[in-house]
């Protein structure tokens, strides 16, 4: 599967596909070539205002702050590297070698940029309507998940914070089966290399959460 069929749109101009996708060490390496910083400053805004757009609408009982927690939270650093994770977009992004020998594909500021050149690069392909698809696609179901309590920290951030205090960290095993149609994933989260909960979901996040949820459970049952 291409990465267009992952986002369920073909370009006009695969020239803008393919900057999006060219990171900035390839430029540095050769100043000859472009990057995609200036279309993620543009799919910054973009997916900002789609964002907004979705709460403003189909979140009336929020309000301002409560909109402005939940747009924070589904467009952080973290949670664009899920996105890009969730279409395997690593995999399409151009390094220089310096970089690809780092482990760049795999670093959250890279995919982060890259989710927001993409859409940028489809705001200028093809307007805003198109770019509102994707994005609705990719992040409604997260802004759902986070408008149903705006104010309250998701169960990683606060199994994370929970054990940092001891100086430790969870690590997350998740496996997914199924068609891709309708794919369901399976996530154990151990510290120490204690398992301290498991959970299923639909998307690897949503799995994450459920099994993050278990192990605060866990943890809170076993300090009484």
């Amino acid at each position: 599967m291409t990465l267009e069929d992952k986002l369920g749109y073909t370009f006009e101009n695969p020239g803008l596909l393919r900057l999006a996708l060219t990171h900035r060490s390839v430029s540095s390496d050769d100043p000859s070539r472009n990057d995609n910083e200036r279309l993620e400053f543009l799919g910054d805004a973009v997916l900002q205002l789609v964002i907004t757009d979705l709460l403003y609408e189909s979140y009336p009982h929020l309000a301002e702050g409560q909109m402005a927690k939940v747009r924070a939270a589904v467009v952080s650093g973290s949670a664009l590297a899920e996105i890009a994770r969730s279409i395997d977009l690593g995999a399409h992004i151009e390094l220089a070698q310096g970089e690809e020998r780092t482990g760049g594909r795999e670093k959250d500021s890279i995919l982060a940029d890259a989710v927001e050149a993409i859409l940028g690069s489809v705001y200028l392909d093809s307007g805003i309507d198109s770019v509102g698809k994707i994005i609705l696609s990719l992040w409604a179901d997260r802004v759902a998940d986070r408008a149903k309590s705006p104010g309250i920290k998701d169960y990683k951030t606060r199994l994370q914070e929970h054990v940092a205090r001891d100086g430790r960290r969870p690590v997350y095993e998740v496996e997914g089966s199924g068609p891709d149609h309708s794919r369901q994933f399976r996530a154990v989260v151990y510290v120490d290399g204690s398992r301290l909960g498991s959970g299923e979901g639909r998307s690897k996040k949503a799995a994450e959460q459920s099994a993050a949820q278990e192990a605060l459970a866990s943890l809170s049952s076993d300090s009484r």
